[in-house]
C-alpha cells in the first residue's frame, strides 16, 4: 500500500469541508453523497481525496488502539456482550433451525430483527421475573441471591 497522498487531501479540503457542512446542516443526506461520489469514483478526485482522508482516520485509530490497553479492555467488552446477545439470541432462534432460508434482503433483516425482539422479550421477562416476584425488593438491595422458580 502506498503512503497517504497529503497532497491530494489539501488540495481538495474546502469541498471536503462543503461536503461535511452539508451534511451536518441536513441539506443533504450522507447517503446521497455516498451514492453520487461512488457513482463516477473513477473520475471523480474528490472522492479519492475522502478515501485517503479514511485511510488517515484508519491509521490514526489503529495507533491508538496498539497503544492503549484500556481502549482495547473497553472494545473487548462490548465486542463480548454483542457475541454474547448473538449467542443467546442463536439459541432462542426457532423455525428452521436457525437458518435463514429467505433470498430477499429485506425479508433477511425481518427475520434477525424479529428473532432479537423474541431475545430481548424473553430476557425482560426473565429479569422482570427476578425483580418482581416473591422477595423482589430483597433481591433490589442485594439481600437474596437466588434465582426464582419459573
Amino acid at each position: 500500500m502506498s503512503a497517504i497522498d497529503w497532497t491530494l487531501i489539501e488540495t481538495h479540503f474546502l469541498d471536503m469541508l462543503r461536503v461535511a457542512v452539508s451534511i451536518k446542516a441536513g441539506h443533504v443526506t450522507a447517503a446521497t453523497i455516498l451514492r453520487r461520489l461512488g457513482t463516477y469514483s473513477r473520475k471523480n478526485k474528490l472522492y479519492f481525496a475522502f478515501r485517503e482522508l479514511g485511510r488517515v482516520v484508519r491509521t490514526i485509530f489503529l495507533l491508538s488502539y496498539i497503544t492503549d490497553a484500556e481502549l482495547r479492555r473497553t472494545i473487548q467488552a462490548a465486542t463480548n456482550k454483542s457475541e454474547a446477545f448473538n449467542g443467546f439470541a442463536q439459541w432462542v432462534a426457532f423455525g428452521g433451525g436457525g437458518v435463514i432460508a429467505e433470498n430477499s434482503r429485506d425479508e433477511q433483516r425481518k427475520m434477525i430483527k424479529y428473532n432479537h425482539l423474541v431475545s430481548s422479550l424473553v430476557m425482560w421477562r426473565f429479569f422482570s421475573r427476578i425483580l418482581t416476584g416473591p422477595q423482589g425488593e430483597r433481591r433490589l438491595s442485594g439481600s437474596v441471591q437466588q434465582t426464582p422458580d419459573f
